[in-house]
């Protein structure tokens, strides 16, 4: 009885499409989210991160119909503000939140960075800070809600603000633990060698929920 390894399965890219031409077309940061040899076996990183954008444009489909739902709404009701009510304002409190929030896009992108040039200690540290940020502003929001003059049954005004701030906050708590599990996960002995798929996508779901809360700063606080 033969105790030599079994081959490895070979994929074979069947499609009348030349797709691994059709990626080398793209920029080297888009590659990254497109499985290579039309979806080759051993390419695990991009089929995964290709599912995973894919996940992401489900996402934003949701939020799109948010985001479209709320400017009918306001573009159709002549008094969107409840005699007595400001609605949300344009704080200092809300604009440093929303500083902290989008810079840790950079932080969580130079964690990354340190993580595929195998710095260990200096991606936990990066990582760390991201989460801490992230958590900054979860908490930060609370604390609006929580003087805000309004509530969740105040007209249209309250059901949309709290419906669209809370499902976003949803995501930032989602990413947060994220975080925290790829930074335990970086505990364990030569985990990363090998690629880090989670440490990707845990980023990319970060760049998305800071550009989902730049649409809605600007929907909600500018407009």
């Amino acid at each position: 009885m033969s105790n030599s390894p079994r081959p490895r399965p070979t994929h074979v890219d069947e499609s009348p499409i030349n797709l691994e031409s059709i990626r080398q077309q793209f920029p080297v940061w888009l590659r990254r989210f497109l499985p290579s040899g039309g979806g080759s076996h051993e390419d695990h990183h991009g089929k995964g991160m290709f599912g995973f954008t894919v996940f992401l444009l489900s996402e934003s489909i949701i939020f799109l119909s948010f985001f479209f739902t709320y400017a009918a709404l306001r573009l159709t009701t002549p008094h969107w503000l409840p005699p007595g009510v400001a609605g949300p304002e344009r704080s200092t409190f809300v604009i440093i939140n929303t500083v902290v929030l989008l810079s840790s896009s950079v932080v969580i992108q130079l964690a990354e960075r340190a993580l595929s040039r195998h710095h260990l200690v200096k991606f936990r540290l990066l990582w760390l800070l991201t989460a801490l940020m992230g958590t900054y502003f979860l908490v930060g929001q609370g604390i609006e809600w929580s003087h805000l003059d309004f509530g969740l049954k105040t007209g249209l005004v309250g059901a949309t603000f709290y419906i669209l701030t809370g499902f976003h906050g949803l995501h930032v708590l989602s990413g947060v633990i994220l975080q925290v599990i790829m930074l335990v996960r970086s505990l364990i002995p030569n985990n990363y060698n090998n690629g880090h798929f989670g440490v990707s996508a845990t980023t990319l779901f970060w760049h998305f929920v800071d550009v989902i809360w730049v649409i809605l700063f600007s929907l909600l606080y500018i407009w």
